[in-house]
């Protein structure tokens, strides 16, 4: 376990750097700059490490996700269906799991720290001036770190309007849901961009009924049209009731239901309210006015391509930063704000990121979608794989969805890999991996052996199918 700082008054230590959040992007600088030989400290207001990425986002929300996909996958075989009453379960029995894996990480990323010789202090971080920063305990005592460089890896949190009582115990955020303890049986969405969908998803997986209210005029519209259509052609088919272009006026709570007035006249009545519109980064009260630095409204910091915000020796990284908010590229940010810090040359900011959606199915996607492309005039050709074709797919029985891949009709490079369905996030890989090597051509799809049957003799399948078009 690494080597935790009891806070005590009085003490004073010097670091090279100090990283405050132990999230991905924390993690990922702090790591760094100990591998690049400076004395580093990183401080989380949690008693145990991991940020919310572990304790409330990605972890919790993905583990809940794996149980409902289980559920659905054991329903859905005739062997089992009748089997259990599943129907029953609360959202904190089904998270049981989810608590074993939330452990299992603390406790190996805290391995890590201790590996790497990182001192870490649990408090409430407030940055004094540009070289200092104190540490608060829940009785008020302080501990004062003075340092060289600082990382700002703080998270996000989900974004609250006025109006809302979010302490009423039928009103959730993404946070709070983890907690519900009570059977219900409608639950409102307000909000559905990828948390609202991922939410939507689960819920109708455990045979909730679902209102998902959109205040856009499509779901999740910078995907490739025809994967955003698949999602929500598909939510709708399992129950979800999508309401789009509405934006809520008011609502009011009971003790046993909840009612959502919208402006467009309608009103909605559920057990509950889960609130997905929006997230606002972590930077309430620690002390940036010292330094000069100012957050926007929704409390994000801006950084340049070294993730260096408007004081020199102050950077940011995750979803303190803002877009894309996603755990893969916040660990990549951190480790780059590292190695910027560290005096590394030639440093690339974290741009090709692949996106992972964790509805149920997945939905994963690289590069170009087919309205960018077309809106840029390159000539391009589509090939396709449906799941229901494949081998393993019929197999596992998890026959929704395709693989699509879009490439240049003259030079066959590949431009976008898009996959809509079970194990979507792992999929994309082969195709991000081939997009960014030396030698991007769908031909190699079609020149390399693919085990069968697998999932990724989809390419070779979607290569072929595209390939046909030409002429």
């Amino acid at each position: 376990m690494p080597r935790k700082k009891e806070v005590v008054s009085g003490n004073f230590s010097k670091y090279d750097a100090v990283v405050i959040g132990s999230g991905p992007a924390g993690e990922g600088a702090a790591m760094k700059l100990a591998k690049s030989g400076k004395r580093v400290a990183i401080v989380d207001i949690r008693e145990q490490l991991g940020g919310n990425c572990t304790h409330v986002g990605t972890i919790p929300s993905k583990a809940l996700r794996q149980t409902v996909s289980s559920i659905i996958r054991y329903q859905r075989d005739p062997m089992f269906k009748k089997v259990g009453d599943w129907k029953q379960f609360t959202m904190k029995q089904v998270l049981r799991n989810a608590h074993k894996v939330i452990q299992q990480q603390v406790d190996t990323h805290s391995r890590f720290y201790d590996r790497n010789n990182i001192d870490v202090f649990h408090g409430r971080a407030y940055i004094q001036d540009k070289s200092t920063v104190l540490i608060f305990s829940d009785d008020g005592i302080k501990e004062t770190l003075s340092f060289k460089q600082l990382v700002l890896a703080t998270g996000s949190r989900p974004y609250h309007p006025q109006g809302l009582d979010f302490n009423h115990p039928r009103v959730f955020d993404s946070d709070k849901i983890l907690d519900l303890d009570f059977p219900i049986h409608k639950i409102i969405i307000y909000g559905a961009g990828v948390i609202g969908c991922e939410y939507a998803s689960i819920f109708i997986g455990l045979d909730h009924k679902v209102d998902l209210i959109n205040t856009q005029h499509q779901l999740l519209s910078y995907l490739d049209d025809e994967i955003a259509d698949a999602l929500s052609y598909h939510l709708r088919e399992q129950g979800v009731l999508i309401r789009h272009n509405e934006q809520i006026e008011r609502l009011e709570t009971f003790d046993d239901h909840v009612v959502m007035h919208l402006q467009s006249g309608k009103k909605i009545k559920a057990d509950a309210i889960l609130w997905c519109n929006g997230r606002s980064g972590n930077t309430d009260g620690l002390g940036l006015e010292n330094v000069g630095i100012t957050p926007n409204s929704r409390g994000q910091l801006a950084v340049n391509d070294q993730y260096q915000t408007e004081v020199e020796n102050v950077y940011a990284a995750g979803d303190v930063i803002g877009w894309p908010s996603l755990a893969s590229a916040a660990y990549d940010q951190g480790r780059c704000a590292g190695s910027n810090m560290s005096g590394e040359k030639d440093v690339k900011p974290v741009k090709d990121i692949p996106t992972g959606i964790y509805t149920i199915p997945e939905i994963s996607f690289f590069g170009k979608t087919e309205s960018q492309l077309t809106a840029e005039k390159i000539p391009y050709e589509v090939g396709q794989a449906s799941f229901r074709h494949l081998a393993r797919a019929q197999i596992t029985g998890d026959t929704t969805g395709e693989l699509k891949i879009l490439f240049h009709r003259d030079t066959l490079e590949l431009l976008g890999v898009h996959c809509f369905g079970n194990n979507a996030a792992e999929i994309i890989h082969i195709g991000q991996a081939v997009m960014q090597s030396g030698n991007n051509t769908i031909k190699y799809f079609v020149e390399t052996t693919f085990n069968y049957p697998t999932m990724a003799e989809a390419y070779r399948v979607a290569t072929l199918n595209g390939m046909n078009r030409l002429f």
